[in-house]
Formats: structure tokens, sequence, C-alpha cells
């Protein structure tokens, strides 16, 4: 075990069943939602109110995943009401049953960059790989079978997994004050997962509502996508570790939205840089050779991938290459077939200009 896992500890080693409940703090019970794929649930968080809760995240909305907090209001809520949401950014896996709760009577808390994305999403359904997809693709050179396999194939939509969200929300802002559970909490904002992605600090506490932003033990996914295919969220990824670091303990009960709470922030936060740092490193060094994206998932994540992990590694492969050309690391060129190829700058390759 190296120096930064040693100084991770989990104080709450066993996670609550579906349908039950551990308290974490006086007043903030730990749920745990099931997730149809390989990394197999969402945390979400219940803050007393008094006369109902502030549930923070909600989970994908699925059958499984109503039933489960049908037994969590009956149960561990006491038959209480859940009043208000809060999103701490807008993935399927944290905003899915938002409107489902809005339904019943909750209002909704999120960033606004987070509710805009979420709402457009939920009201784009395609049958079809879109142009913009198509032409991402193509860019990062995937082989022809596969390329015409996932031309052919409905897409996912985020309205296969996010229930209709009616138009009104409570905007959170980066410095904000919100009060959940008997505390008040500052939010403070982070980016490169999911712009605009809020956690929670309890003021005066070492409690943390952390979302995706702090995970333990593995990598949120940094990726780029069609929407905004010349991003460089690792950027965005690598300066919120460096804002959220000096206000960092290592006594600080971190709340994430997978895995297990944890204390031993700072040596967390300094590990996620690390990890991309290396990452980036293993990466430049493979493309001593000119590559197309498709083919640098090795140095990145130590094996080829397919499937249904092959979307979100293609997204943090572009992710990481984007990064090193904004950093001037590296250059790239259209090969015969249309695809980008990079190349560490610097070497020297036979055929072709490099350019942005």
């Amino acid at each position: 075990m190296d120096g930064a896992a040693a100084d991770i500890l989990h104080p709450f080693p066993c996670a609550p069943e579906p349908g039950a409940a551990t308290e974490v703090a006086p007043g903030i019970l730990w749920l745990r939602l099931p997730m149809p794929m390989a990394l197999d649930h969402v945390n979400v968080y219940a803050l007393d109110d008094g006369d109902g809760w502030t549930v923070v995240d909600t989970g994908l909305a699925t059958g499984r995943t109503r039933a489960v907090w049908q037994a969590i209001l009956d149960g561990p809520l006491g038959g209480r009401p859940v009043r208000r949401i809060v999103a701490t950014h807008h993935h399927p896996d944290h905003i899915g049953l938002a409107g489902w709760f809005q339904a019943q009577g909750a209002t909704l808390a999120a960033t606004r960059t987070a509710w805009l994305f979420a709402r457009m999403l939920q009201l784009d359904v395609q049958d079809r790989a879109t142009p913009q997809h198509l032409a991402f693709w193509r860019d990062a050179g995937l082989p022809a079978a596969l390329f015409a396999e996932k031309a052919a194939e409905r897409p996912f939509n985020f309205a296969d997994v996010v229930d209709p969200m009616p138009p009104g929300f409570l905007r959170l802002r980066e410095g904000d004050r919100i009060r959940m559970g008997g505390r008040d909490w500052r939010v403070r904002t982070g980016d490169g997962h999911a712009p605009e992605h809020a956690t929670f600090w309890a003021e005066g506490e070492g409690l943390i509502l952390a979302g995706d932003q702090m995970l333990p033990g593995i990598s949120a996914n940094i990726g780029v996508y069609p929407t905004e295919p010349e991003a460089d969220p690792l950027s965005e990824w690598l300066a919120s570790i460096d804002r959220f670091a000096p206000l960092a303990r290592p006594d600080q009960l971190v709340l994430p939205g997978h895995k297990l709470p944890y204390t031993g922030l700072p040596a967390r936060l300094a590990a996620m840089a690390a990890e991309h740092r290396a990452a980036l490193e293993r990466l430049l060094a493979h493309l001593a050779r000119p590559q197309v994206a498709h083919d640098c998932f090795v140095p990145l994540f130590g094996r080829a991938v397919s499937g249904a992990a092959y979307g979100l590694a293609l997204a943090e492969t572009v992710a990481h290459l984007n990064h090193l050309l904004a950093a001037g690391r590296v250059v790239r060129r259209r090969n015969a077939a249309g695809a980008w190829e990079w190349l560490a700058a610097g070497q020297t390759a036979a055929g072709g200009a490099s350019g942005r």
C-alpha cells in the first residue's frame, strides 16, 4: 500500500443494503441505490429537516430504483415527505428521479449549469447517432466495423433513465450557504467531471457532501463528448483540485457519490492529481509514433477496452489528448481516413501538416 492509500480511512466499512440506511452523522442518513452497470450503485444522502427530508442526489429513473426508494420512504425516512432534492450534478445517476420527487411536491436545488444540462438532455431523444456523434467517432479513428455498428444502433438517451423535469428550480452558486439537516453548508463548485458540480461543506463541522468530485479508490470519468469535441475538462479538473486543496483536512468525513465514506481528503486530492499526471506521461510516451484516439487505451487504462465501457474510455482518452494539445505537448494531423493522428511535439512523421 502506498502512502496516499494508507492515509485514506473508511469509518463505515459496510454499505447499507438497498432500502436500509446508515447514520453517518446526527441527522444524516447514507443510502445506496442499485445501478445496472459495472459501477453497480450510487450513494445518496437524506438530511433530517424536522418536518421532512432533504435528499442529496436521487439515483436512476428505473422501476427497481423507485421500489428501493419506496422502501426507504416507508422505512428509514419514517413516512415523512421528501421536501427538497439537491442535485450535485447533471449525470443521470444523480438527477434521474428529481422529476419523480418534484411530481410529489419536492423542490429541486441545483447549479444553473447542472439543471440546464439535465433538462436539455432529458428532452433530446435520438433514435440514431447524430452527425456530431459520427464526426466524433471518425475523428477518433474507430475501425470501420465498429463505426458502422455504432452508427446503426440506437444511442443512449438521458430520457431512458431520467424522468421529465418541470421548468423550475432553485439555483445554487459558488459560495452560497444552504441549510440542510440542521446545519449550514457552504456550496463549492468544481469542474471536469461535470460542469459546475456542487459540493457542500458543513460550516464548523468536518463533513463534506462530495458527489463525484472526490471519489475514493476510483477515478471519476473526465471525458470529452461530441457536444464539445475541443473541450479540455482535465485542465478544469486539475484546477478544481487546486482550489479544494487549501480547504481539505485529514479529519473531514467525505460523503461521496460512489464507494465508501472516507477521511484523508488531502491525500486523496493529491492522489487524484498524480494519477492523471502519470497517465498523461504514459500517453505522451505512446505518442512517440502517430496514434489515433482509438489506439490509445492501453497506456491510459492498461488494457484494450470494448463493449459497454468503450464510450466512457474514448471520452476520457480524448480528454487527455486535448489536454496535451492545449499544453503544446502534442500536435495532430488528419490521416487519409479523416481521423486525427496525435504525435508528441518534437517528433517527426512523414507527410501531412500538424495543427489544431
